[in-house]
């Protein structure tokens, strides 16, 4: 059983074997919320506690698709859609929507709250994103291939 342990402290996610406790098998930067810690609807944070994945989106596509609403439109960096900017904060490679299973974060999954790959992987380390989880967008891939629906995954201010 894998569980994905996510530092916002150290920005950084790590793929645990076992639980909780078990012994870390992969490790990514990750780019949390520029607003900080929060569960508000609106608010811009990043929600702390338990969670799972609930849905995965985006198997067998490129690394490089740009996701708008959860369904792919274009490619990065030479296929941008109209309406978004190469400078645009994009969804790529990869979603996995997160379920939130602790009282104050089970507004999660209406906040539209997910891991997925970004174009600005130069803010990977730091936070910078509108509450998501940001990652490599190659990152993102080998998260989704290593955790299916249903894999725990606890996101804490330490």
């Amino acid at each position: 059983m894998l569980f994905v342990d996510i530092s916002l402290r150290r920005q950084e996610l790590a793929l645990r074997d076992g639980g909780p406790e078990g012994a870390v098998v992969w490790r990514a930067p990750v780019s949390s919320g520029k607003n900080g810690i929060g569960m508000e609807e609106g608010s811009f944070r990043t929600p702390v506690g338990l969670f799972e994945i609930g849905e995965c989106i985006g198997g067998g596509l490129p690394a490089n698709t740009i996701f708008r609403g959860r369904r792919p439109v274009g490619s990065w960096p030479d296929g941008i859609p109209e309406g978004l900017t190469p400078d645009a904060d994009l969804i790529l490679g990869r979603i996995l929507r997160l379920r939130g299973l602790d009282p104050g974060n089970r507004n999660t999954w209406n906040r539209f709250i997910y891991i997925h790959g970004t174009n600005d992987t130069a803010s990977l380390g730091t936070p910078a994103s509108h509450g998501c989880i940001r990652l490599a967008p190659e990152d993102a891939v080998e998260l989704f291939e290593r955790c299916p629906p249903g894999t725990r995954v606890s996101v804490s201010a330490s």
